[in-house]
């Protein structure tokens, strides 16, 4: 008998509520014991199946479920300060959970109106993860999909390969996009342990190296009827998503730039020497590496601020949503969206100056691949690859000049 999402449980609800406020200080307590060994990690590339297992027992991924529905009701903002957080002890372990997040936002903003949507929250608020993978190698463009959904008697059967499985190695659900046998494109929403599901450990990037983001193999995967539905990129909720999910990227970096600091700061402390030519006895003293120490501080503050500042945009929309007013939510959709690109495109400057600076606190000793001090700049050079931000720019510049929304429309990552 297959694995199928199974209906709240007396159990379930018998849990005890968590809060926000516990649930930042357990995102203290899991980046505590991540940061300890994060630069072994990151060099031996060890997935952190452990932390996620805190993640789980913790249910942080609870966080955005509003307490009318039995979460703790965090907003957005809070939500960002979390990835943040954790983001400081490894940028790998937020950027995991960006597929948890995109989905829980669309299955609370899409309204829980069904036996399906009920059951799914349950499986959120017992603290089970969610992944999923949509884009394909060897295509012609990014978004084509050739993974294929066809019907067999009242189910479906689900073949193809995708990759940039985000996650997915650590997540109990996941979705896959297809097209079904008329050409639509469809989502699959099954348990990751389903029979013919190969989460493949072969993502082979620079940076976020323990992310899981490489492929999975779907080889004749059994999909019941009630776990497809349709694609909504282009919806209004679609579309905060699209939103969110680029500003929890930009979070994950933003993490790694304090981390960075929190890291060159110990260097200095613990192991840096002063220069051969420095007046200074110990590098501490320094002026110079003073001066270094100063400016990333900076950049650390001026990059989590501008991610708030979106944070804050979008807890706008989300209020927008709960009016009803359709103008108000449109304002409040371009608003979010130009206000996220601006920072990504700001942010990700300041980020990769600092996770270059950080060298200049030290000399050849700053190199040693036991510090791993590169693993900052690899990292927040990979998230920011992610989506590029010449074209966000001038999308951007394009809105401002003549006032053109197309790509702020279309629900996807630009």
């Amino acid at each position: 008998m297959p694995i199928t999402l199974r209906t709240l449980s007396a159990e379930t609800a018998a849990v005890p509520p968590v809060t926000r406020e516990g649930l930042i200080d357990s995102a203290r307590r899991i980046a505590a014991d991540l940061a300890g060994d994060a630069a072994r990690r990151e060099r031996d590339r060890v997935l952190p199946f452990d932390i996620f297992q805190q993640i789980k027992e913790a249910r942080l991924g609870t966080l955005r479920i509003p307490q009318a529905l039995g979460g703790p009701g965090g907003s957005i903002s809070d939500y960002i300060e979390v990835l943040m957080i954790l983001g400081a002890a490894d940028s790998n372990v937020p950027h995991a959970l960006r597929s948890h997040f995109n989905f829980t936002e669309g299955l609370v903003l899409g309204g829980i109106d069904s036996e399906r949507d009920r059951r799914l929250l349950a499986h959120v608020l017992d603290g089970k993860l969610f992944g999923g993978a949509h884009t394909e190698q060897g295509t012609h463009k990014p978004g084509d999909i050739t993974t294929r959904l066809t019907r067999e008697g009242e189910n479906y059967r689900l073949n193809g390969r995708k990759w940039y499985a985000t996650g997915t190695a650590f997540a109990d659900f996941a979705s896959f996009s297809a097209l079904d046998e008329e050409g639509n494109a469809t989502y699959s929403l099954i348990p990751v342990d389903r029979q013919g599901i190969t989460v493949l450990d072969d993502w082979d990037g620079m940076g976020q190296r323990m992310t899981a983001s490489g492929g999975v193999l779907l080889e004749n995967v059994l999909v019941l009827a009630s776990e497809v539905s349709g694609r909504t990129l282009g919806s209004r909720v679609g579309r905060h998503c699209s939103t969110m999910r680029q500003l929890h990227l930009a979070a994950s970096a933003a993490g790694a730039v304090q981390g960075a600091v929190d890291e060159g700061i110990r260097y200095v402390q613990r192991q840096a020497r002063a220069a051969a030519h420095s007046a200074a006895e110990t590098a501490r003293q320094d002026p110079f590496v003073q001066n270094v120490v100063g400016e990333l501080s900076a950049a650390a503050f001026a990059v989590q601020t501008l991610i708030r500042e979106a944070a804050r945009t979008l807890d706008g929309t989300v209020a927008a949503f709960a009016t009803g007013d359709e103008d108000a939510i449109e304002t409040a959709l371009t608003d979010s969206a130009l206000t996220t690109s601006r920072v990504q495109i700001v942010t990700a400057q300041l980020a990769l100056s600092a996770a270059t600076q950080v060298f200049e606190l030290g000399g050849g000793s700053a190199t040693s691949r036991d510090l791993n001090l590169d693993r900052y700049w690899r990292n927040i050079r990979t998230v920011y690859n992610h989506n590029p931000l010449l074209h966000k720019a001038r999308v951007v510049g394009d809105f401002y000049l003549n006032g053109t929304k197309t790509h702020l429309l279309e629900g996807r990552v630009f």
